[in-house]
């Protein structure tokens, strides 16, 4: 016998679980990513290629440790992909009117079944976001268009923010928001 544990016949420590992570987002930057602002995402595609996809809505979980990002599945065919392959996402919430921006990235995200209540969120989502964009001249219609996600094909990708930063453009850019962990 070698002496390792496995062929000495011991048995694998008993592990308590990991002390729970904080939530890198506050309730504040949570209500925001969560409303009528752009939502675009990107991962990697083989080769290193960049994958990117305009998302329809987004939730984030009651303890704010989670993001779900919702796609349409044919429109962001290659950012799934990316996410099944590597479990990399970067995600960028932008405010159009204020130009006030947070991306956020993750390294577990995962292709989930989206949950009941989704397709609502997503017209809640397309209302809201063509509220903001009005004033700028761009119809309901447009952003509908923009938006659209054939039935059926709605599609989520949940994951951890191990990082999220200030991408609002000015001196505080790329700023991490509340520390960076991973």
């Amino acid at each position: 016998m070698d002496g390792s544990p496995a062929k000495a016949g011991y048995h694998s420590p008993i592990m308590s679980p990991a002390p729970a992570i904080p939530a890198i987002l506050d309730a504040a930057h949570a209500e925001f990513i969560s409303s009528g602002i752009s939502i675009n995402a990107a991962s990697c595609r083989p080769g290193g290629l960049p994958a990117l996809a305009r998302a329809t809505g987004c939730r984030v979980s009651d303890d704010r440790r989670e993001v779900t990002v919702l796609f349409g599945a044919r429109a962001a065919a290659d950012l799934l992909e990316g996410v099944r392959r590597s479990g990399m996402i970067a995600v960028v919430f932008s405010d159009p009117p204020s130009h006030r921006t947070v991306q956020l990235k993750g390294s577990d995200a995962l292709v989930v079944p989206v949950e009941a209540g989704d397709e609502d969120r997503v017209e809640r989502y397309r209302r809201a976001f063509a509220a903001v964009l009005a004033p700028f001249g761009h119809t309901e219609a447009l952003v509908r268009a923009l938006l659209a996600v054939p039935p059926g094909e709605l599609v989520a990708v949940r994951f951890t923010p191990l990082s999220a930063f200030s991408q609002t453009p000015g001196p505080q850019a790329g700023e991490p928001l509340g520390g960076r962990r991973g």
